[in-house]
């Protein structure tokens, strides 16, 4: 008699264990990434730090912004049509080649008729890393599709292989003396690829690709565009004002930010974590199952998100001055203003992915907009005065802003109170029981 499948459940990561694994990879990528920004800034000073970092805003971007949300259709289609995943692979490379093409034209375009959009990079660094976009997108598409089936070991080193590479050419170079922006744009991409690479070979190895399809390209595009509203927002929330603030203030200004914004990506990342590890448990809960999850992953991000934004204000000075040197004495305010925003940071990113995961994209988008509607209005409101200061501020009133309007509408569509997302020390415990069980459980 022929053995049938292995059950689903049998092959299901529990989410503690698998919070706690990617949390600790993404902790080690936290950590490759401050090294970095340390070797870059340290050799090539707040300009130059600058600059790469406006090249790297421009490509990641738009690399988001271009992806039209075919990676959450991936994360849906992938996760409960296990049957698509070949035809989802083969058309996702297809896509981040248009799409990415299609995006680096249109940079192209704004930056012939409007100069200033392309800050004081060299045009020819500005190319190459446009040329980057269609990597970035893939890697998005790919990533998303390998979560679905619960392939977090090789996503989280897909993730962590582009930094590594970025510190250790980055560090070799520097060490030579031979650095430069175009160097660090060069590790960069070169780090992308190495990424993708080991998921293409993932993919590869235990689904295939299979004939791109095109009925599955117009169902994909059809819920993608749905929740693009809210990726764009997103992602334009969260990058948009570098591209501003280099435009507008320039490359020194924007390295001094840039700073700020290195140590404050650690409160990001938490959310940004658990958005992943959620993501399939939420695809296939009921509605009241999904109100239960998502509130407490939200209570739990909090309590551990909080302590984190205080040290962090607390801490600023060691950690901009005393670190980086004194050259970066402006990133100070900058980075103690966007630690505020932490309330905003974890309910947008939490609610929004439950509220994509539970089918209802548009709520989701909704809630990004306000925030990148009150970004954009204080970028162009404050940046010009203020600089980098002006830019933290808007960041954090956006992600509040965007934080509340997520809590209220996830709350009416989906279900709960209010009430269920304020932190509770009683998580704790269980969070650590939990943890030492699973942990238990995975030696035995």
């Amino acid at each position: 008699m022929t053995e049938g499948p292995e059950p689903r459940d049998a092959r299901r990561s529990s989410l503690v264990t698998s919070a706690f694994a990617t949390l600790t990879t993404n902790l080690a990528v936290a950590v490759l990434l401050f090294v970095n920004a340390l070797v870059v800034a340290r050799a090539l000073g707040a300009e130059g730090r600058g600059d790469i970092a406006f090249l790297l805003t421009v490509a990641t971007l738009m690399g988001y912004l271009a992806s039209f949300g075919i990676q959450e259709s991936n994360a849906n289609l992938g996760g409960s049509e296990p049957e698509l995943r070949r035809p989802l692979a083969s058309n996702s490379i297809l896509f981040a080649l248009i799409f990415g093409l299609v995006a680096a034209l249109v940079v192209v375009g704004m930056v012939s008729a409007f100069p200033v959009v392309g800050g004081e990079s060299e045009r020819v660094l500005l190319w190459t890393a446009l040329a980057s976009i269609p990597l970035v997108i893939l890697r998005i598409y790919l990533t998303f599709l390998v979560q679905a089936d619960y392939g977090f070991a090789i996503t989280n080193l897909a993730w962590v292989v582009g930094p590594a590479t970025s510190v250790a050419v980055n560090t070799l170079l520097a060490a030579l003396d031979v650095i430069t922006v175009g160097t660090a744009l060069a590790a960069w991409i070169g780090g992308q690829a190495l990424g993708i690479g080991l998921l293409v070979t993932y993919v590869a190895r235990h689904t295939g690709f299979g004939r791109p399809d095109v009925r599955l390209a117009s169902r994909s595009l059809g819920f993608g565009a749905k929740s693009h509203v809210g990726r764009f927002a997103g992602i334009g929330t969260y990058r948009v004002d570098q591209w501003f603030l280099g435009s507008i203030s320039g490359s020194r200004e924007l390295g001094l930010y840039s700073i700020a914004v290195s140590w404050a990506e650690m409160l990001y990342y938490l959310s940004g974590v658990l958005v992943m590890i959620q993501r399939p448990e939420l695809v296939r809960a009921r509605r009241a199952e999904a109100a239960r999850i998502a509130a407490r992953i939200v209570r739990i991000a909090l309590l551990l998100a909080l302590p984190m934004a205080a040290v962090l204000i607390a801490a600023a000075p060691i950690l901009c001055v005393t670190v980086f040197g004194d050259e970066f004495r402006g990133s100070v305010d900058d980075l103690r203003i966007l630690a505020l925003g932490v309330v905003g940071v974890v309910t947008l990113d939490l609610l929004g992915s439950a509220l994509n995961s539970q089918r209802r994209p548009i709520l989701a988008s909704s809630a990004s907009s306000v925030a990148l509607v009150v970004t954009l209005a204080l970028d162009i409101a404050l940046i010009p005065q203020f600089g980098g200061a002006g830019a933290a501020a808007a960041t954090a009133l956006a992600y509040t802003a965007g934080g509340v309007a997520a809590a209220i509408l996830f709350t009416r569509a989906i279900g709960g109170r209010l009430g269920d997302f304020v932190p509770r020390l009683a998580e704790l415990p269980w969070l650590w029981r939990t943890l030492l069980g699973r942990i238990g459980l995975a030696r035995r």
